[in-house]
């Protein structure tokens, strides 16, 4: 058990917050949608009934889409543009062991086996970490888009007027309000921790240089 903490803690953690955070959320917003709903004359509706609805699952996909907005255009992103200073960058002008082309390196005996393989499968194998992020973001988008039609048209449905179509929702400015308005924010963070390693430093964290970097060295390393 030690060893598996030991290799595995930093992603034990993430996971069980994940979890907790989650069901955090879906109890907050199960009693928030019963005040709603009371306040207007309504019923309050079970647990597991709201976790049906477009309030929990439109909440759930705005918020994923923007967290993998973020990443896949970080992981794009810093595969060629630079920022001197950060540890967030690679270095400028150098040659890092991520540029290097792994078909050089097929005959290792640890390679992971598409860089053995090679051909379409290594094509894909050298760019799936930015493709499963990307691929996670229009999933996210989807998860969006037909949980925030569900709470969109049941809007509509208690205010007398007719339901929207999947296109229309998605087209119109609440869909994009929605998503906006996190994605700025993600945009903002990623800026702030370009920018912030620069100057500031948190010892022992993969995410920081050296306590005694100077200012102007770039990367981690």
């Amino acid at each position: 058990m030690s060893t598996i903490w030991r290799n595995h803690g930093l992603s034990i953690v993430l996971f069980a917050l994940f979890v907790l955070t989650t069901g955090g959320q879906a109890a907050a917003g199960w009693i928030e949608k019963n005040q709603t709903e009371q306040a207007h004359g309504g019923h309050p509706i079970p647990f597991s009934e709201y976790l049906a609805t477009g309030h929990f699952w439109e909440a759930i996909g705005e918020n994923w889409e923007s967290e993998f907005l973020q990443m896949s255009a970080f992981v794009l992103l810093t595969t060629f543009l630079y920022q001197k200073g950060s540890a967030e960058s690679k270095r400028i002008g150098v040659v890092e062991e991520v540029d290097l082309d792994p078909r050089d390196f097929a005959h290792l005996p640890d390679a992971p086996w598409p860089v053995r393989r090679g051909g379409w499968i290594l094509r894909a194998y050298e760019n799936s970490l930015g493709l499963a992020f990307a691929l996670l973001f229009l999933i996210s988008i989807a998860i969006h888009a037909v949980g925030g039609l569900a709470e969109y048209n049941a809007d509509q449905v208690s205010h007398g007027q007719a339901p929207e179509t999947l296109t229309g929702y998605m087209l119109s400015a609440r869909f994009w309000f929605e998503s906006m308005q996190n994605w700025q924010s993600e945009f903002l963070s990623l800026a702030a921790m370009v920018v912030g390693t620069i100057f500031l430093r948190q010892r022992g964290s993969a995410e920081s240089k050296p306590v005694f970097a100077s200012y102007e060295e770039t990367g981690k390393a």
